[in-house]
């Protein structure tokens, strides 16, 4: 059994969030993640596996600040949903960001298409063409006819 000497020293800033004081000894690094959960007053939800023994001794600092020092020792972050963190290994909530970026990307690409048309006046379509391609997303296009000077413009719609 683990040796967990606690001491908690409230003090609630008026500019900011908990100051406290804490001293553990071979504590498991969700133990501590529940007493910052107290004081913070959020629900935390640890992905299986995580495990950690960590030796904290800390004296008036952010609640903040010490959660984030006692992931990092351990390998571990947090992602924060309303009032609900989930703590999980760094490279696992890395992975999943890319995910959804990718998965965000993928849905931005499937929407539909748009074609405009432009009459140009005071510029000539098959010199602007080129230009217009560098700001259109991969599926986008710039077609022109260069008798009535007009551009057809088919990109995403946004």
């Amino acid at each position: 059994m683990s040796t967990l000497l606690l001491a908690l020293a409230l003090a609630q800033t008026p500019t900011g969030p908990t100051k406290l004081s804490i001293d553990v000894k071979d504590a498991n690094v969700i133990d501590v993640v529940r007493l910052l959960a107290e004081v913070g007053g959020f629900q935390v939800v640890a992905d299986a596996g995580v495990s950690c023994r960590l030796t904290l001794t800390l004296k008036d600092v952010e609640w903040p600040t010490v959660l984030d020092l006692a992931l990092r020792s351990c390998g571990l972050a947090h992602e924060a949903e309303g009032d609900i963190v989930r703590v999980a290994p760094a490279s696992k909530l890395i992975a999943e960001a890319a995910e959804r970026r990718k998965l965000d990307e993928a849905r931005a690409l499937a929407r539909p298409l748009r074609t405009n048309t432009y009459r140009l006046s005071y510029a000539r379509a098959q010199e602007l063409a080129p230009l217009l391609r560098r700001f259109l997303s991969p599926r986008g296009t710039v077609e022109f006819d260069a008798r009535t000077n007009t551009l057809f413009v088919t990109d995403i719609v946004q």
